[in-house]
């Protein structure tokens, strides 16, 4: 039998609701009468009865194009698996809750009897083994005459508070994924949790092949999406929304543009920069950003919009797998933290703000990331592109006593202390060697105040859990008191009165030691606080921080376990793009860990 339609054949999804819904080449009977049964407008159950008694295969074909084959439905599925996905959103979930009924024989049968005198279809049934509560879908138009036959029918229980209520839940869908295997079900369950789609109630076949959800009607869109590209392995989409368009937000924003495409193809990942935004302006664009987003940030991006607008912009698209990527060095903006993630946003940051703000700040951000399931990756917080964090983080977690850490924690001090060590110029000409190389800050005294390096020292202080406040680590202010007010011009004027003190220092040293700017994180590190220090030392030219070349950043960490010998993690700390590098990173260990 041939079946011409308007469309060629049956996809795996309502291609209204997902994009890259697929066409399916061949069902069996059974599926093509579950996927009737639960939405498939294309075909009505009982059509299929006939065909199946005679054995009578079916093509559905499309009446606009004769060239395409359609879908074959036969007596056997060609492939085992999950077959496709379909939707129901005119139903409504009764709720029957009676506690006093434990023990009581019959209760469903009443149900169902009530209902079936009024010609009124239950679809989908949920219920404790002590009938204790039934969740039921129905009809939506037939939801309140239901629950009038009911009250009527229970209304002897009720007087005896055997029955407690009956409800209506209006706005709800179903999506039932078809040849879906229980043993398999976590993983399109865990996605939709990730996504903070949280079904209202669940069921499957005897033959534990075909599950359904209910879900509520306003997240269908977007859950059957989350379905779709978790059970087919379809491209899945990352959409990002990136918050800081300087050095590093932009050389980030290029990385993706220009790495979308080897990303899709070798992890089948399409990731999607849907926001761009600055202090100003943000770029929104629901198929993602070009590469002339600067241009068009400038002439299409819109004024004055807030972070709840690029939330609401996310909702009205359904998107999911949603980072939000934070590039700014601002404290004002920090406060969006935690209304992305009850939005449903994974972060990404290199902006350390929101690490060493208060401790009770800090846990509160952690706490809600676990209320919501959600990640907050900052790897480029400390060392850039170094895998510094997370070797801390699984040292700490795997047990390992972390008895010291310290390090040159600043790429432009190091470039700075590094050369002044070896070279014979004067420390105001390296200095300013290094602010034209672009090393520094505008105003380098951002740099030679410490403020940063004990940031980054107060950051990893925090990942092995101490409660220490940013106030109480002790810095060395490389900048003399009477050079640390003023403008940054009147302080780049005077740099050669920094010479005669460095100097004294560099020659003061003993034999063979250079120096260093270090940050050091000590004393017993199992009670709540440690001893954190920002200092300048002198150490011999053979050891690790001595042997320091170039910008590069280094780490040492010492262990019980390792004893005297530290684990060294070396190489470039700072720069745009290596920074911007370590960030697409995080945002790739998100995708991966949502896949």
């Amino acid at each position: 039998m041939q079946n011409y339609t308007h469309v060629s054949g049956i996809f795996t999804a309502n291609p209204d609701l997902v994009a890259d819904a697929k066409k399916i080449e061949q069902l069996s009977f059974s599926e093509a009468n579950e996927l009737a049964n639960f939405g498939a407008t294309i075909l009505h159950a009982k059509t299929i009865i006939p065909l199946l008694e005679k054995n009578i295969n079916l093509r559905i074909l499309n009446t606009f194009n004769k060239e395409d084959k359609g879908t074959l439905i036969t007596a056997e599925s060609s492939t085992k698996g999950i077959k496709s996905i379909s939707t129901i959103d005119n139903v409504a979930l009764l709720n029957f809750e009676g506690r006093g009924l434990l023990g009581k024989v019959g209760i469903d049968a009443r149900i169902f009897k009530t209902l079936s005198d009024r010609n009124i279809s239950i679809s989908i049934i949920s219920q404790g083994s002590s009938e204790r509560g039934i969740g039921l879908i129905i009809d939506a138009d037939k939801a309140q005459e239901a629950v009038v036959a009911l009250e009527k029918e229970f209304e002897n229980d009720f007087y005896s508070q055997d029955v407690n209520q009956i409800s209506i839940v209006n706005n709800v869908a179903i999506i039932s994924i078809i040849g879906q295997d229980l043993s398999e079900f976590h993983h399109p369950y865990n996605a939709l949790i990730e996504n903070q789609i949280v079904p209202v109630l669940f069921n499957n076949t005897v033959t534990g092949k075909n599950v359904s959800l209910v879900v509520k009607k306003d997240q269908l869109h977007k859950a059957v999406n989350v379905i779709h590209g978790q059970v087919f392995g379809i491209t899945k989409k990352i959409n990002i929304a990136i918050f800081g368009k300087g050095l590093v937000g932009g050389a980030l924003i290029d990385q993706i543009i220009d790495n979308t495409q080897s990303i899709l193809e070798r992890r089948k990942l399409q990731l999607n920069v849907f926001a761009v935004a600055n202090s100003k302006k943000v770029l929104l664009n629901k198929d993602g950003v070009s590469k002339n987003w600067k241009e068009d940030l400038l002439e299409k991006g819109d004024d004055n919009v807030s972070i709840d607008d690029v939330i609401t912009f996310a909702n009205e698209h359904h998107f999911e797998n949603l980072i939000a990527v934070d590039n700014t060095a601002s404290v004002n903006f920090v406060s969006n933290y935690i209304p992305l993630i009850e939005a449903g946003f994974d972060l990404v940051s290199c902006n350390k703000i929101a690490n060493t703000l208060s401790f009770d700040f800090y846990k509160e951000v952690r706490s809600k990331l676990k209320e919501y399931k959600k990640q907050y990756l900052y790897e480029t917080n400390v060392g850039a592109g170094l895998p510094l964090i997370d070797t801390i983080r699984l040292l700490h977690e795997s047990g390992e006593n972390i008895t010291k850490i310290r390090g040159v924690f600043s790429g432009s001090l190091s470039y700075i202390f590094n050369t002044f060590s070896t070279e014979n110029g004067s420390f105001s000409k390296i200095l300013q060697d290094a602010i034209d190389k672009g090393f520094t800050e505008p105003d380098p005294r951002e740099d030679l105040g410490g403020n940063d390096v004990a940031r980054k020292l107060l950051i990893l202080a925090r990942e092995l859990d101490l409660e220490n406040e940013l106030s109480e680590v002790e810095i060395k202010n490389l900048i003399p008191e009477h050079l640390r007010d003023g403008s940054a011009d009147e302080f780049l004027g005077n740099l050669e009165l920094l010479n005669v003190e460095y100097q004294n220092l560099k020659d003061s040293q003993k034999p063979n030691q250079v120096l260093r700017y270090i940050g050091e994180l000590s004393g017993d590190l199992s009670k709540n606080k440690g001893k954190l220090e920002v200092k300048l030392v002198s150490t011999p030219k053979t050891t690790p921080l001595g042997s320091l070349k170039g910008s590069d950043a280094i780490f040492e960490i010492y262990t019980e376990s390792y004893g005297e010998q530290p684990i060294v993690i070396q190489g470039a700390g700072a720069g745009a793009s290596v920074t911007a590098r370590g960030v697409f990173g995080d945002i790739l260990r998100l995708a991966k860990h949502n896949n």
